[in-house]
């Protein structure tokens, strides 16, 4: 026999997770990458997550080469939980010669990286 005690565990468990999977994984709307004068590039990216809080966010976005390799990380410190989806940018970040595209994705602090990634020319 089920006693309260189980079921109401049992049913805090369910909502926990519904929440979890709900808010899902972050996603890039679109980015674009801008050239400066010192040959660096600000890369602007818009990010949709159904942010609930502190717990749940999208927290970062990356810049990649085509083989992988990280060349800038934009860190998110808070939530935008009544901005969505919402905009940033990173400034700073080097291209190699030779690279004509890169890859933006996105992380959120639950799933990690893994949602829609978006790729972008690199205007020279």
């Amino acid at each position: 026999m089920t006693t309260r005690m189980e079921i109401a565990g049992l049913a805090a468990f369910v909502l926990a997770w519904a929440g979890v999977a709900v808010a899902g994984q972050a996603h890039v709307e679109s980015a674009r990458m801008e050239r400066v004068s010192d040959g660096t590039y600000t890369v602007i990216v818009t990010v949709r997550h159904a942010d609930e809080g502190w717990n749940h966010y999208a927290d970062a976005w990356q810049v990649l080469a085509p083989d992988g390799t990280a060349l800038g990380t934009r860190e998110l410190v808070h939530p935008h939980v009544d901005e969505q989806p919402f905009t940033r940018s990173l400034r700073d970040v080097r291209v190699p010669e030779g690279v004509d595209e890169v890859r933006i994705r996105a992380r959120d602090k639950v799933h990690g990286y893994g949602g829609r990634e978006v790729t972008v020319t690199v205007p020279r």
